[in-house]
């Protein structure tokens, strides 16, 4: 886990869906006035240069997020939006940076909103340190994000409204039941924060088993969540029975879901499977299970 770069897979089909959701979700609890708090428990270095030798390597950019750069004006208003968040994070017009999950926090968040992130990676942590230090209203740790929530919730003082973003490499297997353990002791100690999970579509049985779980600890009748759970899923590369390895796709879980979000998810998800997928099989899922 602490090898990992995501500076590789910047701007690929994974950051759009992922960052998509998350755009909706903080544009959501920004809409009343009290404040709130995002827990990022897996933050990496806060923004990517796409012309690094990182992102140069494998280029995965060129398959998510450069696919929508000259299109805006034709997305529907939530991509329009979250690819109004890329721009503003390229001043000079032209596609040389992507804003990780930190950059779009600090871009859509109030002062008054809380932030505390989280990253091992010692070289990735001291980028997103400086990063950040001029934001008010916010911590920047180099310990475990899966251990140090359970500190977090619920939050203090006036911003005890939450979300949760949680996004681990899972290189390691055992991320998956970690994820699935903070999703159920996070609801057990405030129902109503709202996480977001975002996972990889492998053909491992974990990433298989993953939403299954998940769902299950959101409709768990004491501790379960108390708005319920979405899920949506985005395939756009096809299975490879001989060789088995690589990301099909991803997908975003999120335990009491803005009310909001399905609907437009729904507008969006046609977008992204025509313009995102990668054979003629690309597809998506969207289900919701609404308290």
């Amino acid at each position: 886990m602490l090898a990992y770069r995501h500076a590789f897979h910047a701007g690929n089909h994974a950051d759009v869906l992922k960052h998509l959701v998350l755009t909706r979700v903080l544009r959501y609890m920004g809409e009343k006035d009290k404040p709130y708090t995002l827990v990022d428990t897996h933050a990496g270095a806060g923004g990517y240069s796409i012309e690094s030798r990182y992102a140069q390597k494998k280029g995965e950019y060129s398959l998510g997020v450069a696919r929508l750069w000259d299109h805006t004006s034709e997305l529907p208003a939530p991509l329009a939006d979250y690819m109004d968040q890329v721009k503003l994070f390229n001043p000079d017009g032209q596609l040389r940076q992507y804003p990780g999950s930190p950059a779009l926090a600090n871009l859509l968040m109030r002062d008054t909103d809380r932030l505390r992130v989280y990253e091992l990676h010692q070289t990735d942590y001291r980028i997103l340190s400086t990063y950040l230090e001029p934001r008010p209203n916010t911590q920047v740790s180099d310990t475990d994000g899966f251990t140090s929530l359970r500190a977090e919730l619920p939050p203090p003082g006036s911003a005890r409204r939450a979300v949760v973003l949680m996004d681990p490499s899972y290189e390691l297997k055992t991320d998956y039941a970690k994820v699935v353990t903070a999703l159920r002791e996070g609801l057990q100690r405030m129902a109503e924060v709202v996480f977001v999970i975002w996972y990889p579509q492998l053909q491992l049985l974990e990433s298989a088993q993953l939403v299954q779980r998940l769902k299950a600890a959101c409709d768990a009748e004491k501790f379960g969540a108390k708005k319920g759970w979405l899920h949506v899923r985005l395939t756009v590369k096809q299975q490879d029975n001989d060789r088995g390895v690589g990301m099909l796709g991803s997908g975003m879980f999120i335990a009491n879901p803005p009310f909001v979000l399905q609907e437009e998810l729904a507008e969006c998800m046609p977008v992204l499977v025509d313009r995102l997928g990668q054979y003629d099989g690309a597809n998506f899922v969207l289900e919701q299970r609404a308290v």
